[in-house]
């Protein structure tokens, strides 16, 4: 839903992999865009020290969410016009793609779905995670419920020990 200000509301739900530490670039794209941003983080990735959640929230004005609301409470963030999951893991995209929404993060996913907003992903999967059969199920089914994938990322060292970028704005540029 289009904030008063006009501005559309984007949902930013970010995994437990160490590039998540980077995802105040996505954030930054995305509000440069004119986007509105909330952020939401798995409870690994919040817990666990993979993102900043006080910088996040000095970027978004918002507390990053990773944990259900008491009923009763308003709800933080207006409805999505869009999401962009980044990084998403091996875990969350199998939970996803099962609907087992046992945490915020994936409950939001699951959610998306029935309301037809548009969802895209930027995968951060090793490899050998990546060849796992019920991992590719899950991007077959994700891809039939118009779910949409930028290129994979494994993370992993190039030659002269460098890592590839990982391509945070694609994630918008998924969103058309």
């Amino acid at each position: 839903m289009t904030e008063p200000d006009g501005k559309p509301f984007l949902y930013v739900v970010v995994c437990a992999a160490g590039i998540a530490a980077d995802v105040g670039h996505l954030i930054t794209a995305a509000r440069q865009r004119g986007w509105e941003v909330g952020a939401f983080a798995t409870p690994v990735a919040l817990a666990g020290g993979f993102l900043d959640a006080a910088a996040v929230q000095a970027l978004t004005g918002r507390a990053v969410r990773s944990a259900w609301r008491a009923p009763g409470d308003p709800r933080p963030f207006p409805p999505p016009d869009a999401v962009v999951v980044a990084p998403a893991t091996f875990n969350t995209v199998n939970k996803w793609a099962a609907g087992l929404a046992d945490t915020l993060a994936v409950a939001t996913l699951c959610e998306a779905y029935g309301l037809g907003v548009p969802v895209a992903v930027l995968p951060c999967v090793s490899d050998a995670l990546a060849a796992h059969p019920a991992y590719q199920d899950s991007l077959i089914r994700l891809r039939g419920m118009g779910v949409r994938f930028g290129e994979p990322y494994s993370g992993e060292a190039q030659a002269g020990g460098g890592r590839p970028e990982f391509g945070w704005e694609r994630a918008l540029d998924l969103l058309g």
